[in-house]
């Protein structure tokens, strides 16, 4: 499955990305995914996506919705690529969007009908938002389950019972009659949802068939109502608990056939096995990468290839690089175990940020405490601010990216500060411009390094 880098721009920048362009498809969307309060342009499988911030300005509320651009002839492609995008975004976000209504202008026009429309405003801060790597559907069994999966996760604390068919269908669509039933009696036995779990472990107890009570007392009596047949009535209660109850068994099976059998991983399972150093293999020695992919040793790290004196951008993202990590070197110093050590040198020499590559586990962290501003070197203020920001905001759990061009951007793991009270990155740089001035104004002071902590 691909995960693709999605490019992001928030507030100012997305909305100056979209400025002056003529027609655009606007839908209102339901979520129960955490929605950012700023707007957030992304671009995903090669089309431009405005998500609307949610927010309060005064006494009027800014409803969620997703702008992509359109010509008035194309509107149902338009709309058809809106519900592909938000069945996805849903599926990674593990939850669901939905689109409620839509509008069509030469200029973004906000939907603003808010019948039905429930969203939960994400309290992650600026720029919080992150659909990064969320995998691109290709193919179209696929793109069909995850739209009856989106349908029956809207449904499923609305209506259990359409809720259920919906479930029913992500798997029904996928395989003729035989082999659908040969696909749940496998799968039954590898549900491990908790609720599911109980729920099956309790049919069987009662010696249900479990496989043909989710086809006959669940699908057939949602999907139907003959005379005399087997119903779901919505007068009885006992019908509409039964049925809540095996919602939780057709929601698992659905969930795993889509991550398993189509191989759809949603944002926990990508974080787990994505390989975030995969960009850099290409520039690297094939040889060098299966020693390093088995946890050995390179002996010469020039075998690392054009890794080694590469030029790299550092920045927080998603923001740009600071001017001093805008082109900074790229040297590797040690290596062993399959992790390869680098630092980075700052154009005029005055920054070192280093950092760990681990090849063998697919994984890039910063090494903050052995960084920092070099003594015996000339610092200037642009030094003092840059490192200082850098300092305070991955202590506060920023995202850092490396990036060498003709390779996508290499993204760091967050890490967890021990020992250490995160402070207001502003705040911090700051401070170490009015010690760096004080430091500059006594005549007597030589070429300090700055502690960036």
């Amino acid at each position: 499955m691909k995960t693709p880098y999605v490019p992001h721009l928030f507030e100012a920048d997305a909305l100056a990305k979209v400025q002056g362009r003529v027609g655009w498809l606007t839908v209102g969307v339901v979520s129960s995914i955490a929605w950012s309060q700023d707007d957030v342009w992304v671009e995903y499988d090669g089309f431009e996506f405005l998500l609307h911030g949610v927010r309060q300005q005064g006494a009027h509320r800014i409803a969620p919705c997703i702008s992509t651009p359109s010509d008035q002839d194309h509107v149902n492609e338009a709309l058809s690529r809106l519900y592909r995008f938000t069945s996805v975004l849903g599926f990674f976000k593990q939850g669901y969007v939905d689109i409620t209504g839509r509008t069509w202008g030469t200029h973004i026009i906000r939907h603003s009908d808010f019948r039905g429309t429930f969203t939960t405003v994400l309290q992650g801060g600026k720029h919080g938002f992150n659909c990064n790597h969320m995998p691109l559907i290709e193919d179209d069994q696929a793109r069909k389950a995850l739209a009856f999966l989106r349908e029956g996760r809207r449904l499923e604390r609305v209506h259990e019972p359409y809720a259920f068919l919906s479930f029913f269908k992500v798997i029904e669509s996928q395989f003729a009659s035989k082999a659908r039933v040969e696909w749940v009696e496998r799968n039954l036995d590898l549900i491990t949802e908790e609720r599911a779990l109980k729920r099956l472990n309790e049919l069987r107890g009662q010696g249900v068939n479990v496989n043909q009570h989710l086809f006959e007392s669940g699908r057939c009596a949602v999907a139907h109502a003959s005379v005399g047949g087997s119903i779901v009535d919505p007068d009885v209660p006992a019908d509409r608990e039964r049925i809540a109850a095996d919602l939780d068994i057709i929601a698992a099976l659905a969930d795993r056939y889509i991550k398993v059998d189509c191989g759809v991983p949603d944002e926990m399972d990508l974080y787990s096995t994505r390989d975030r150093v995969a960009p850099w293999h290409a520039l690297m020695a094939p040889e060098a990468v299966a020693t390093l992919k088995a946890g050995g040793h390179v002996e010469n790290l020039q075998e690392l290839g054009k890794l080694e004196g590469a030029t790299v951008s550092v920045r927080l993202w998603p923001d740009p690089p600071a001017k001093q990590f805008e082109a900074m070197t790229l040297l590797p110093t040690e290596c062993g175990d399959g992790v390869v050590k680098f630092i980075a040198l700052s154009a005029r020499g005055t920054i070192v940020l280093a950092f760990v590559m681990d090849v063998k586990e697919g994984r890039v962290h910063t090494l903050l405490n052995e960084g920092g501003m070099r003594a015996g070197v000339e610092i200037v203020e642009e030094d003092v601010e840059d490192y200082t920001r850098y300092f305070h905001s991955v202590v506060g759990n920023r995202i850092v990216e490396l990036a060498i061009d003709g390779a996508e951007p290499v993204d760091c793991e967050v890490i967890i500060p021990v020992n250490i009270i995160p402070r207001a990155p502003e705040e911090a740089v700051s401070q170490a411009l009015e010690q760096f001035r004080r430091s500059r104004q006594q005549p007597s002071a030589g070429v300090q390094e700055v502690d960036g902590a």
